[in-house]
């Protein structure tokens, strides 16, 4: 039986569009160039993190972010920058008498602004607040501590084959790979992934029906 439900953020719950977008502006790289460079750093399986790399050597994402925030251009999470499924999957799953969560590698400002979008879940929590960030098992026990129910009763809903499902299946969780943004479609289809998600989908909406019919 599946008792609870825990989502990424990045890409699963989240459009980061925007987000590169002001990147890319605050280096000041054409949001194309940007784009591919990412693109080719995830095609490789290295942290997208690493893209900065290639602009600025030695860049030091928590100084920027920082930077970023003290010249009134950092980060900004709004309802435009949710996936149109979000608000009503995740009042879905909740109608369905599922706990609903959110824990992905965010800041803990990321956190804050979650908190503000209200959206209908049960418990938020951010790699910035708990001090650890995925892959590491760490993580996970945090999640299997934050949601009720057994490990294999909580499902872990991800966009990403290293950060999500694989880790996510090692702490004994049921994961899901949700297919979109360049993670979700580029492993969509992968071995490992089709190996180890229990379920490989395009829509948070899918999941009520998914879940209830396993029960």
């Amino acid at each position: 039986m599946i008792r609870s439900v825990v989502f990424d953020v990045g890409e699963t719950l989240i459009d980061d569009t925007r987000e590169w977008a002001r990147w890319a502006d605050w280096l000041n790289v054409p949001l194309h160039t940007f784009s591919a460079v990412l693109g080719a750093v995830t095609a490789e399986g290295r942290n997208n993190a690493e893209t900065f790399d290639y602009f600025r050597p030695g860049f030091d994402l928590a100084e920027e972010r920082q930077r970023r925030e003290d010249a009134g251009r950092g980060e900004l999470i709004e309802d435009v920058d949710l996936y149109p499924d979000v608000r009503p999957g995740l009042q879905a799953l909740r109608d369905a008498g599922l706990w609903v969560g959110i824990a992905g590698n965010q800041t803990a400002r990321a956190g804050e602004l979650l908190r503000q979008l209200d959206l209908p879940v049960d418990a938020i929590a951010t790699s910035g607040e708990w001090g650890v960030a995925k892959p590491d098992p760490g993580f996970f026990d945090r999640v299997i501590a934050m949601a009720p129910g057994e490990p294999q009763e909580i499902v872990y809903v991800g966009d990403h084959r290293d950060n999500d499902v694989l880790p996510a299946r090692e702490a004994g969780l049921r994961p899901a790979l949700i297919r979109r943004g360049p993670w979700g479609y580029l492993w969509a289809d992968e071995p490992q992934v089709r190996a180890h998600a229990d379920w490989v989908i395009d829509s948070i909406k899918e999941l009520p029906g998914l879940l209830t019919a396993r029960d």
